[in-house]
């Protein structure tokens, strides 16, 4: 199974496939999700630091550029786990002070 590293909060497995935003929710770590997975907030996203990816999907670039994101961010509702991964949650319940949302779905 891929090792999934948040700096500061530890590592933990993640099923292959597994959207990541579950998979980090899963493991403790409070990432926002305010639309539900549907990439359309953009409070899921992280910073990959390393591991590699699929490049970046057509909602993403849409959501990013809607909402002036940076565009060396990810949305962790739309990655799924192909293999370990060191990120960075951007957003977070800790952070905001907001309730995380819906959760996405699988």
């Amino acid at each position: 199974m891929p090792t999934i590293h948040v700096p500061g909060k530890g590592s933990f497995e993640a099923e292959l496939g597994r959207k990541l935003v579950l998979a980090l929710e899963d493991n403790g770590i409070d990432i926002l999700h305010r639309c539900g997975g549907k990439a359309k907030c953009t409070s899921c996203r992280v910073e990959i630091l390393e591991g590699d990816f699929e490049d970046v999907t057509n909602a993403e670039k849409n959501a990013f550029a809607e909402k002036g994101v940076e565009d060396h961010l990810r949305l962790s509702c739309q990655i799924r786990v192909s293999g370990d991964i060191t990120c960075r949650p951007i957003m977070t319940v800790e952070s905001r002070g907001i309730d995380a949302g819906p959760r996405p779905e699988e």
